[in-house]
């Protein structure tokens, strides 16, 4: 089955500042025009994660409406930059069903594609979301469930954006830790947290018109004995923001090779993180090279309470306070060859 998605979205610096606005996100090459021209770009993309959002945002009516939870990602590529402008429309194909023993609900599988104005692919991602089911007696068939990679590996990752002069980002932050300067155990537990407010969340999932429900209707989700839940893909965007300090010169997100919400996240939680370096990429260029992060964010704790779980665990039996486990690849500028 595959949906094209109503209606295509013209990102703006409006939406860009508001994305600032809402989770202090403070990275280089997306903050400044002047700092993207001299870093070798024609002119200022817009933050990776605003991009996601809004091309999650425009599946949800479709996919994730009426969904219990959205409950993980994988194979998430950032294909190019989207600057101000840019017109984003997203197509999805669904890939796999399943339903769960208790027969009144299953999970869907998706692969979700967003384009600009010209037809270039901009995003692709999977993600399963577990969904209510009509009739619980109804026959749903034999399970399909698709397979996918555990990393999106380092010949899939874009390469063709950056030049000699993203070294010169050391100047920007004050900040001289490049590719070489990391290694892989290294463990950094950022220093900020943020609380989050009824009105950050409210307004972020309106700025991705992300209409699931269980966002918005307190009163349903009171009435179901619960509160209305922050929306999955801010608290990527608080913890991204959080994570700048410890990886200043981040360029940009390349890909998520796998993600899940442990669990929720209610307003007036407050939200910290750590990350530590799983793998070094060589991209097979001078200027820059790939790390994959594990990044985990905790709501109410110091980000030095996190434990992160041993590298064979699959699916790891995370605290309670455990909101987000992040699996993801970004660009990082490396020294002279």
């Amino acid at each position: 089955m595959k949906i094209n998605h109503a209606t295509p979205r013209t990102l703006t610096e409006g939406d860009h500042s508001l994305y600032i606005g809402l989770t202090g996100s403070r990275t280089v090459v997306c903050t400044a025009e002047t700092n993207a021209r001299q870093l070798g770009l024609s002119r200022r993309p817009l933050e990776d994660l605003l991009v996601f959002n809004t091309a999650f945002g425009k599946t949800v009516h479709d996919i994730s409406l009426n969904a219990v939870a959205n409950l993980g990602y994988a194979d998430v590529r950032f294909m190019c930059h989207v600057y101000s402008g840019d017109t984003l429309a997203v197509e999805t194909e669904v890939i796999g069903l399943k339903e769960n023993s208790n027969r009144k609900s299953g999970v869907v599988y998706v692969r979700s594609v967003a384009r600009n104005q010209h037809g270039h692919e901009v995003l692709s991602w999977v993600r399963w979301v577990m969904v209510h089911k009509r009739n619980h007696g109804a026959s749903c068939g034999a399970p399909v469930v698709p397979t996918t990679d555990a990393v999106v590996s380092g010949v899939r990752l874009r390469r063709d954006d950056y030049s000699a002069g993203v070294r010169e980002i050391t100047a920007m932050t004050g900040v001289t830790d490049l590719w070489e300067d990391y290694t892989v155990g290294t463990r950094i537990d950022h220093p900020g947290a943020m609380t989050i407010n009824n009105s950050d969340h409210s307004i972020a999932t309106r700025l991705y018109q992300n209409t699931a429900r269980a966002h918005f209707d307190g009163y349903a989700m009171q009435s179901a004995g619960s509160q209305r839940l922050v929306y999955g893909g801010h608290i990527i965007s608080v913890c991204r923001a959080l994570a700048y300090d410890g990886l200043e010169n981040s360029l940009s997100i390349l890909a998520i090779n796998g993600g899940s919400h442990v669990n929720p996240t209610h307003a007036g939680d407050t939200i910290a993180c750590a990350t530590k370096v799983i793998d070094k990429i060589d991209l097979g260029q001078d200027y820059v090279g790939g790390l994959r992060l594990r990044m985990i964010g905790v709501k109410n704790a110091n980000a030095s309470s996190i434990s992160f779980p041993k590298a064979c665990e699959s699916r790891p039996a995370h605290p309670s306070n455990v909101v987000l486990d992040l699996d993801y690849t970004i660009a990082m500028p490396k020294r002279s060859a």
